[in-house]
């Protein structure tokens, strides 16, 4: 069975473009292969957490894990810094990479302007660690999002540069798994192009239905359709995106024939849009109250997924030792 593994930086919660671009894919997957996720708790030092917020942090990503349907028996969870073979194999492939490739890195410049007095080591060799927490299971497969297609490359690029410089087909090459055809982007209900915790523009899987609706409700729009069948703005198209993942179909066609007539109403839309989204969110949200209580619990599916982690990295870093020449 081939093995896949992904993870997602405990930054705070999960919102739905994690939910649609990576989480539900997971769950869609655990069934189908041999899947391991991880909380990249090492990925987030990048934005200097404070120390009592990791542990907290980890243990919100894995209730809202669970909550969304991931089986900790099907698919081990674990948090990144209890695997400690990663950082080792980390080292290995730093050595390498070259700065030049990781400088032109699209995320890592994107980073760099954002915060421009914190441009440190570890978001340039972010690509680096990613391909280790992939490449210290052989994964085969890696669910992931359009913003993560140049890191998924850099991966494929340590594991056939390890493979040629020692002269051995060790690392398979890792690739994309998308759930539908294409990447799933979610969009900013504030105009712009994606939902993310940097833009300020999510809507989360633990947002009430107040909170949802007001947030749906301030979506930007225009002055609305002014002639029948014509393109639609990226601000109108990002509404519309929402309708076509979270609504009906028939409803998307409905809102669909307003437009291309001209008699659309941007709030009879907004409306439809959040309450299908609280009809989504709702039970997700009830669930996750209900993970975040037991932290016994949530620890306890951490350390054992951690077990399962460890022993298939360890097993990689023996293979990976010998192969270079350093004592098994």
């Amino acid at each position: 069975m081939e093995k896949v593994v992904s993870g997602i930086r405990p930054t705070g919660n999960l919102h739905l473009g994690n939910y649609f671009g990576a989480v539900k894919s997971f769950v869609a997957m655990q069934d189908q292969y041999d899947c391991m996720f991880f909380i990249a708790d090492w990925h987030s030092l990048t934005t200097h957490p404070k120390p009592e917020n990791i542990i907290s942090s980890a243990r919100t990503i894995l209730a809202e894990y669970l909550a969304c349907g991931i089986d900790p028996k099907k698919a081990p969870i674990y948090v990144q810094s209890d695997v400690k073979e990663t950082l080792e194999l980390y080292l290995y492939l730093n050595m390498n990479m070259y700065m030049g490739e990781l400088e032109r890195v699209t995320t890592f410049k994107e980073k760099a302007r954002q915060q421009p007095d914190n441009v440190n080591a570890g978001l340039l060799t972010y690509p680096t660690l990613m391909a280790a927490d992939i490449l210290q299971h052989r994964a085969h497969k890696v669910p992931v999002g359009k913003d993560q297609e140049q890191n998924m490359e850099m991966a494929r690029t340590c594991a056939r540069r390890f493979n040629h410089i020692y002269g051995e087909e060790f690392f398979p090459e890792p690739q994309n798994y998308y759930f539908s055809d294409k990447a799933v982007k979610i969009p900013g209900l504030d105009g712009s192009g994606k939902m993310g915790k940097s833009e300020g523009n999510c809507i989360y899987l633990r947002d009430d239905d107040k909170t949802i609706t007001k947030k749906v409700m301030k979506a930007v729009t225009d002055a609305g359709p002014q002639s029948p069948n014509s393109e639609r703005p990226q601000i109108i198209e990002n509404l519309f995106t929402f309708l076509k993942i979270v609504s009906a179909p028939d409803t998307y066609q409905y809102f669909d024939e307003k437009w291309n007539d001209c008699t659309l109403r941007y709030g009879d839309l907004k409306k439809q849009i959040a309450a299908d989204l609280c009809a989504l969110v709702g039970p997700i949200r009830e669930r996750i109250n209900e993970y975040s209580a037991n932290t016994d619990l949530l620890d306890k599916i951490a350390r054992e997924g951690a077990e399962v982690a460890r022993e298939s990295a360890a097993a990689t870093l023996r293979e990976v030792r010998r192969i270079i020449g350093f004592r098994v």
